[in-house]
């Protein structure tokens, strides 16, 4: 595409984005994800390029700068959309049990299969398994504004959890021995490292933005953030827990905890930072989401989803994927079934481990066309219980058990954060 003038890029840029939000307000009527009508956009016109036999060729690192940043952007959103209180623990121990399990036994089931159709390495099947075992933050946190409050709540938790967990265990397969005792306690050791960083640095960010009077101080903390997070996975430490950290000091201020430092920063200040640095989050994580979907349209070669091997392996992972949340959901969670069973999209977080697989770990056999089909496929399936939810029919497939009435078992995981009163120890 030589020759063109830089305005006709500005241009397309320009429409993309109002595209973009034209999407979203389809997506509040119908249901229908925005994000899959970016990566429809994104194909469609490939099409049409390779049709007038234009060269069609996105460098990888795009993509995964793209996507990057909406993932920092997508978590950050997140937490400053997350309330913490003792109503919630429950709550949110669930939703860390369901991202935990559901993502365990996936990522075996599916290596599984990879490992009997390929008849290769079993570590490098896992290796490949764990990014197809990841629930897309970036698909969920924009598609479930029309659902109840506490399906929501679930959604974001368990999709920011799904992330990190994802994240923190494939990074630390990757490299290599991780089943010596000697790497183990480094991993542990980097998580308790990390959570203890994150919170400090959530502090040290927070002053700053509260102490800072200039117009010009929220990109600052965006490019704090995101220098922390690339710093942090240099060093192979989970760096995705600064973020989501940051997000929910910010959003629980109020917490009896954090009444010593009131002293420095008090609630008014805190919460007017809260309010302009959630709309400044949103408008990011919108502009960033819309060109990393459409740019990832713009790759994907709709010829590889007619392979048949393609299909056959593809379809067999999702339908593995959809029993497994089934069995879950239903059976050892005994809530949250309809229509959270059907939101189990793959997306941004699959994309970008796909492309940070090590060589050494690549599978000769695999289709890169597998990873096009289950991307797609999963978002569909989400598409089809968004637009179905409020069915009354289809409202039946909920229990009738509330999420706080699980097993005495999953109860007493919550007990840590109760004292003897059953008052918050926070």
């Amino acid at each position: 595409m030589d020759g063109v003038s830089s305005y006709i890029y500005i241009i397309a840029a320009c429409l993309l984005v109002v595209f973009s939000y034209v999407y979203n307000l389809i997506s509040q009527k119908t249901g229908i994800p925005s994000v899959l009508l970016l990566l429809s956009s994104g194909i469609g016109l490939r099409e049409i390029l390779i049709y007038n036999n234009a060269t069609v060729s996105i460098p990888s690192y795009s993509v995964e700068v793209f996507g990057i940043l909406g993932l920092i952007m997508i978590v950050l959103e997140a937490g400053l959309d997350l309330q913490v209180s003792r109503k919630k623990v429950k709550l949110i121990r669930n939703a860390f049990l369901s991202a935990l399990f559901i993502l365990a036994f996936s990522s075996f089931a599916c290596s599984a299969l990879l490992y009997y159709t390929l008849q290769e390495d079993y570590l490098h099947c896992l290796i490949y398994a764990i990014p197809l075992s990841v629930v897309s933050s970036a698909i969920v946190i924009p598609s479930i504004s029309h659902l109840e409050e506490n399906k929501k709540e679930f959604l974001v938790y368990e999709t920011s959890f799904s992330d990190i967990i994802g994240i923190i265990v494939f990074n630390y397969i990757i490299a290599g021995n991780f089943l010596q005792a000697s790497n183990l306690a480094i991993f542990f050791g980097s998580v308790v490292l990390a959570l203890l960083l994150s919170v400090v640095l959530s502090l040290l960010i927070l002053l700053m933005l509260t102490k800072i009077k200039t117009k010009i101080r929220f990109f600052l903390v965006f490019a704090v953030l995101i220098f922390l997070y690339a710093g942090g996975k240099m060093l192979n430490l989970p760096a995705l827990f600064i973020i989501l950290l940051f997000g929910l000091v910010v959003s629980n201020w109020q917490l009896s905890i954090f009444h010593r430092f009131y002293k420095w920063m008090n609630f008014t200040e805190v919460n007017d930072v809260g309010k302009l640095l959630h709309g400044l989050t949103a408008e990011s994580s919108f502009l960033i989401r819309t060109f990393f979907f459409f740019i990832f349209g713009l790759t994907i070669d709709v010829r590889l989803l007619l392979d048949l091997d393609v299909v056959l392996t593809g379809s067999a992972l999702v339908i593995i994927l959809f029993i497994i949340r089934f069995i879950y959901l239903r059976f050892f969670l005994h809530a949250h079934i309809f229509p959270e069973l059907f939101f189990m999209p793959r997306g941004l977080i699959t994309v970008l481990l796909f492309y940070s697989i090590p060589e050494v770990y690549k599978l000769s056999k695999f289709n890169e066309g597998i990873l096009f089909f289950v991307v797609l496929t999963t978002s569909i399936i989400m598409m089809i219980g968004s637009i179905s939810y409020g069915r009354p029919e289809l409202q039946a497939i909920n229990d009738e058990i509330p999420i706080t009435e699980n097993s005495d078992i999953w109860n007493s995981l919550a007990e840590p954060l109760l004292d003897d009163t059953g008052k918050e120890k926070i």
